[in-house]
């Protein structure tokens, strides 16, 4: 997908439903490179986190701040994904990267992710503007049924924010409202192939199942904000920061650094991570 506007009616869409998946968003070239990125660089592995889920099984995840030059870095911060973000977002302030985070859901082992609102987490970094707060999922691997593809409430945004408490190590919502919205509005399964992107609203509720198959399911997702959008307990400042925006074909053509130059997210030490579950 070259750089280009969304329609109106994929932003309408967007607005009404919390989320818009856009099919083939990253060529196999580009999704082949990140996907070999993610599994050579040993930075990645050297800085993943891992979390339970309620039975046990663990999910891994890679989280940094600044988006930097390297290829991550380069697809996070191309003109295709930030013209996107910046037509959906509820802002005419320049889009602003918060973080990157790399999710690995390993064969078998891979853990769930208990319903939640992605607000739920940044409500306690104070973020003002719930509006001005979205996520770019995109698949390095198929995400199915089978392997615990992401699963959204349509339209469960207009909710505004639920109460989130701990699940296990993780922060998951109020489960009366979670059944309450499955009983009033469509859950679906965001089913992708790679290069698809999904960008969803920061008040979505969406889960994940385990990942019982025999394949792995991977995906980069990129969280911004506009600059308008204050957070008064943050002390990360890449969202305040513009984004740099690079042209698309950085992502394949440009030299890209190691990912080791990342200011990855180190659980043992941060204080951003103190009662959201991180630390448990």
């Amino acid at each position: 997908m070259s750089s280009k506007t969304f329609s109106a009616a994929q932003i309408a869409n967007y607005n009404r439903d919390g989320y818009l998946l856009v099919k083939g968003f990253c060529s196999k070239a580009e999704t082949d490179k990140l996907y070999k990125t993610a599994i050579e660089d040993e930075a990645m592995s050297k800085n993943a986190l891992d979390l339970n889920d309620l039975s046990g099984k663990k999910t891994r995840l890679s989280l940094w701040f600044t988006p930097g030059n390297d290829v991550f870095g380069y697809l996070t911060r191309s003109e295709k994904i930030v013209s996107s973000v910046a037509q959906l977002l509820d802002s005419d302030a320049p889009v602003c990267h918060f973080h990157s985070k790399l999710m690995q859901k390993e064969p078998k082992v891979g853990g769930a992710w208990e319903w939640h609102q992605d607000y739920g987490y940044w409500y306690k970094n104070q973020f003002m503007y719930p509006d001005q707060l979205m996520s770019v999922m995109v698949a390095l691997t198929a995400a199915n049924k089978e392997n615990g593809c992401l699963q959204v409430i349509k339209g469960s945004h207009k909710l505004g924010r639920v109460n989130h408490g701990f699940s296990g190590e993780q922060v998951g919502a109020d489960m009366t409202m979670v059944n309450n919205a499955l009983q009033t509005m469509e859950s679906v399964y965001s089913e992708l192939q790679p290069g698809d992107a999904l960008f969803f609203h920061s008040n979505l509720l969406h889960r994940s199942e385990a990942n019982l198959s025999d394949h792995p399911r991977w995906s980069i997702i990129s969280c911004y904000c506009s600059q308008s959008n204050l957070a008064y307990n943050e002390t990360s400042t890449s969202w305040k920061t513009p984004v740099k925006i690079v042209p698309d074909e950085a992502i394949l053509n440009w030299e890209a650094g190691s990912l080791s130059n990342n200011d990855f997210l180190k659980k043992e030490n941060d204080p951003a991570l103190k009662d959201t579950g991180w630390e448990k």
